[in-house]
C-alpha cells in the first residue's frame, strides 16, 4: 500500500466499518471497548439467568432492563451518546411485548432475530445491485467516497467483505431460529451473549479487515474528493 493510501486508511471513523478498513486492526474499537462488551452481553445474559431461576417472564425482563438503566445513567453522566443502551432497551421491550402476546419466553429475542434477517437480506440486495453495503459505509471513512466502484480490485474486495458481513447474520439465524422454534429461551440468551454476539461479530470484522487491507484504497479519486471538500 502506498504512503498516500495509508494516510487515507488512517482517517477511518469508529465502529465496525472503521475497524474493518483501518490500517491496523483494533479489536477494542471493533467491539466498542470493555463497555461495549458489557452493554451487549449483560442484559440478555441476566435475562437468561433470571428466567432459568424464576421461569417468570416479567421478572426476567425487569432483571435484564436493570443493568441497562445503570449503563444509561453512566453514559448520561459522562455525556456520552446513549444510542446503544437505548437501542438495547428498545429491543428487550419489543421482545418482551412479543413474548407476552405469544406466551413464549424465547420471543424476547424475536426483535434481534428479525434484525439479523433484515441485515442479511439488505446485504444480499446491496451486492445484487452492485452497491455492496460495506463499501457504502466504508467509502466515506477512507476518503474514497464511492470512487471504488470504478476500481475493479477494490470493488471486488468490498463485495467479498460484504459477503462476510452477510455470513455473520446468516450464522446467527442458523442457530437462533431452531432454538426459538423450540422455545429454548435460556440457551438462546446465553449463546447470543457469549458466542453469537461479540465473539462472532469481532471475527467477522477481522475477516473484513483481512480482505480490505490487501487492496489499496482508490487513492486518485479519494484525493480529488478531499481537495474538492477543502475548497471554500
Amino acid at each position: 500500500m502506498t504512503e498516500q493510501a495509508e494516510h487515507a486508511a488512517e482517517r477511518v471513523g469508529k465502529g465496525k466499518f472503521g475497524a474493518a478498513v483501518a490500517a491496523e486492526f483494533d479489536l477494542q474499537k471493533a467491539i466498542g471497548g470493555p463497555r461495549g462488551v458489557i452493554e451487549s452481553v449483560l442484559p440478555y445474559t441476566v435475562f437468561s439467568i433470571a428466567y432459568a431461576i424464576t421461569q417468570d417472564l416479567r421478572t426476567s425482563v425487569y432483571s435484564a432492563l436493570a443493568p441497562l438503566a445503570v449503563l444509561l445513567i453512566v453514559r448520561l453522566v459522562r455525556r456520552e451518546p446513549p444510542v446503544q443502551v437505548i437501542s438495547g432497551a428498545m429491543g428487550i421491550g419489543l421482545g418482551a411485548w412479543a413474548a407476552h402476546q405469544t406466551g413464549r419466553a424465547s420471543d424476547v429475542f424475536l426483535w434481534g432475530i428479525l434484525k439479523n434477517g433484515g441485515s442479511a437480506l439488505l446485504g444480499m440486495i446491496s451486492v445484487a445491485v452492485r452497491w455492496p453495503l460495506v463499501g457504502v459505509f466504508a467509502g466515506p471513512l477512507t476518503g474514497e467516497m464511492f470512487a471504488w466502484r470504478s476500481d475493479r480490485a477494490r470493488y471486488r474486495a468490498y463485495v467479498h467483505a460484504t459477503w462476510i458481513f452477510i455470513s455473520l447474520f446468516v450464522l446467527r439465524l442458523a442457530v437462533q431460529v431452531p432454538l426459538s422454534i423450540a422455545d429454548q429461551a435460556v440457551l438462546l440468551g446465553l449463546l447470543n451473549g457469549f458466542v453469537l454476539g461479540i465473539p462472532l461479530f469481532a471475527l467477522a470484522v477481522w475477516g473484513m479487515w483481512q480482505v480490505l487491507r490487501r487492496v489499496p484504497v482508490t487513492v486518485a479519486e479519494a484525493s480529488q474528493v478531499n481537495e474538492e471538500s477543502s475548497t471554500p
